[in-house]
């Protein structure tokens, strides 16, 4: 099998997943399909290097983040607003405080929404996070104890009675 059809069968394979990846860390669903793109292009290129050495995705999902940030950092003060089009979609979106803790995610700075994506969806440690976002240990630890209290603050504690329904 060659370098071509393998890095084919991994697009197939996981594409999907670096898609929800990309839109956790941006919010954005078509920031999301760009970072994923970007991501596969790049890891096409250096397919024989990280098949051999490293594993794909993790190579894929570091490119997407370190992408994300640079983007971050390009349009630091340009604010995006996107409202979802009035379609139908296939998968269930989240209710209730599940739903209020996302629309809070999605205010978060962006370099706090990273930080709190990699620590709580990816579960990297800090000194993972500080490499690929290219910041000390310390940073991280800040923009995490920020974002989290921020969604504290946002997002009411449900209480027992909303966890029953």
């Amino acid at each position: 099998m060659d370098d071509d059809s393998r890095f084919a069968d991994f697009v197939a394979e996981r594409a999907d997943a670096l898609l929800r990846y990309g839109y956790v860390l941006s919010g954005n669903p078509h920031d999301a399909a760009d970072l994923t793109q970007e991501a596969l292009i790049r890891l096409h290129r250096a397919w024989p290097r990280v098949r051999r050495k490293h594993d794909p995705e993790s190579y894929a999902r570091t490119t997407m983040a370190r992408l994300h940030v640079t983007v971050w950092r390009l349009r630091r003060r340009e604010r995006l607003d996107w409202a979802p089009p009035e379609s139908t979609h296939e998968d269930a979106l989240p209710s209730g405080v599940e739903q209020e803790l996302w629309q809070a995610l999605a205010t978060l700075p962006r370099k706090q929404r990273t930080v709190l994506v990699l620590r709580y969806y990816e579960q990297l440690t800090d000194a993972e996070i500080a490499g690929i976002l290219g910041v000390s240990r310390g940073t991280v630890r800040s923009h995490a104890s920020l974002g989290l209290n921020r969604l504290r603050s946002a997002v009411p504690h449900p209480t027992a009675a909303d966890r029953s329904l």
